[in-house]
């Protein structure tokens, strides 16, 4: 008997050293000895966590700031009499994703020929999303919002748009409108184009108060695609 009890004993307490990580091997049963050892079952796997989609980076990550996107020469040459040439903040929110600013000059020397003059700077920034797309994409879904926006904004009649090139990436929509202040008429030259996640909007009005002569259409549109020109470069200078 003592014979036959002794190996059992020291078979249960072989099993019993037998570290954790390795109890799933497994000891054969004290059963008959002829008895196949019972295989390890194996572990599923802990599920994977699925990641969300990555998206490519927005090229720009930062705006300047808006009243130092134009040139001075290029104040002094489209807003003549200009009231402040470092220009005036509009927003008071997060610069770094919405900025904008503005500038203004009224002519007045010659009484008989008035000329006020308004540029308004806007810009918006997108970032990269993995469900909304990249930058550069929702960019260019808003510019073409922006675009079909500005043609009725602030009463604005008349609206002609025309689709011009050299102005940032693509081609840029440029708008022209009409609106009454103050029962002066003006005439808008609206530049809606991207550079790369970022979106410029550019305004430039001008108008013959008091009955004066209405600005020459042709001359604005120049003027505000100067305007534009200057606005992407400061957004590729303020992300060197």
């Amino acid at each position: 008997m003592h014979r036959r009890t002794a190996p059992r004993l020291a078979r249960i307490l072989a099993c019993a050293a037998v570290p954790v990580m390795l109890v799933a091997t497994g000891c054969s049963s004290d059963g008959d000895s002829g008895s196949k050892k019972e295989s390890a079952k194996p572990t599923k796997s802990a599920a994977t966590p699925q990641t969300a989609p990555s998206v490519q980076a927005a090229r720009f990550g930062k705006l300047p700031e808006a009243c130092k996107t134009v040139t001075e020469k290029t104040i002094e040459d489209i807003v003549p009499k200009v009231d402040k040439k470092e220009g005036k903040p509009l927003n008071t929110g997060d610069t770094n994703d919405i900025a904008s600013c503005i500038w203004s000059g009224l002519d007045k020397e010659d009484v008989k020929n008035m000329q006020n003059r308004v540029l308004v700077v806007s810009l918006k920034r997108l970032t990269s999303d993995p469900t909304l797309g990249t930058g550069e994409k929702r960019a260019q879904d808003f510019a073409a919002q922006q675009a079909t926006a500005v043609t009725t904004a602030d009463g604005a009649t008349n609206a002609k748009t025309e689709k011009v090139s050299g102005i940032g990436d693509g081609e840029a929509a440029l708008v022209s409108t009409d609106t009454k202040k103050n029962d002066d008429e003006y005439k808008n030259e609206i530049v809606v184009a991207r550079t790369a996640n970022v979106v410029l909007t550019v305004k430039y009005s001008g108008a013959g108060l008091q009955g004066a002569k209405s600005p020459d259409p042709d001359e604005l549109k120049k003027n505000a695609q100067q305007a534009a020109k200057d606005v992407v470069k400061a957004v590729a200078d303020a992300n060197k």
